[in-house]
């Protein structure tokens, strides 16, 4: 892979963006601070469909998107531009296809872009999955995996790809030959366009909190912690707005087509011009 690597001003702005230090040689202990960091800070999100962005994979805007505009993405966004920063650092990255688990089993092939790390082992990295472990997993080991997200295994398919396994239910099957970005785009317009796709039907953005996740789907504010799963419904506009800057730093106009819908939640007035009693 030879992504337009950032250079080393973008490769700091990279860093104080997920917070991470500043980075020793690669290594497995630098690998799973980034992972996690990148995780917590670099939202899951599918904004940009509903907001009419273009989504171009190329690795620069990729990185550009999260470092200078300070957004997230979804899964081909998030791994491209976490394997542009990784072989930045030095690390050897090799993209993989994937396809979720559903509730109608498996999707598509490659609907869903992952990574494998080179160290003295092959890892699996994944920071565009939406929930997946907290660090990244030993691609060769057939055993549990306990995790912060859960306990993980991979098993191999006849046809030679892999199963992963969450707390012992299906989570995705991944493909082990080499992949490029380009690869990837015709998955990446169908997931933005076709309306069997789960991301045109809400926008959603998620991510990984010190003691669980937060995400915002449409006006829920959904949170998990050790307290459990807690939702909200946010009352107007301005509540979601407000949620979005909060626990994402994501700055949204009002009236933009996410949460435009929303101006009039609060309203009962206005509820009933737009939805009138018949």
């Amino acid at each position: 892979m030879h992504p337009d690597l950032p250079d080393p001003d973008r490769l700091r702005a990279y860093l104080e963006r997920i917070g991470a230090p500043d980075p020793g040689p690669p290594d497995l202990p630098y690998l799973r601070l980034l992972h996690q960091r990148h995780q917590r800070t670099v939202p899951f999100e599918t904004l940009s469909i509903h907001l009419g962005e273009d989504i171009v994979l190329d690795y620069a805007a990729l990185v550009a998107k999260i470092v200078d505009r300070r957004r997230g993405g979804f899964c081909y966004e998030l791994n491209g531009a976490f394997a542009a920063l990784l072989t930045a650092l030095g690390y050897r990255v090799t993209l993989l296809a994937a396809r979720i688990h559903g509730e109608h089993g498996f999707g598509p092939p490659l609907d869903h872009l992952a990574l494998r790390v080179d160290l003295d082992e092959p890892w699996l990295v994944d920071v565009g999955a939406g929930r997946f472990a907290d660090f990244p997993l030993r691609l060769a080991d057939r055993g549990e995996q306990p995790d912060p997200g859960g306990v993980f295994q991979l098993t191999e398919t006849p046809e030679g790809d892999l199963d992963l396994h969450r707390n012992g239910e299906p989570h995705s099957r991944l493909e082990q030959r080499p992949r490029s970005l380009a690869d990837f785009a015709m998955a990446c317009w169908w997931q933005r366009t076709s309306p069997e796709s789960d991301f045109t039907a809400s926008p959603t953005c998620s991510r990984l909190t010190e003691d669980g996740r937060v995400t915002l789907r449409g006006d829920r504010l959904i949170t998990t912690g050790p307290d459990g799963r807690q939702e909200e419904t946010l009352p107007d506009e301005r509540a979601v707005l407000a949620a979005y800057r909060e626990h994402f730093g994501i700055d949204l106009p009002p009236g933009n087509p996410v949460t435009g819908r929303y101006a009039h939640a609060g309203d009962p007035a206005a509820s009933r011009e737009l939805c009138p009693a018949r």
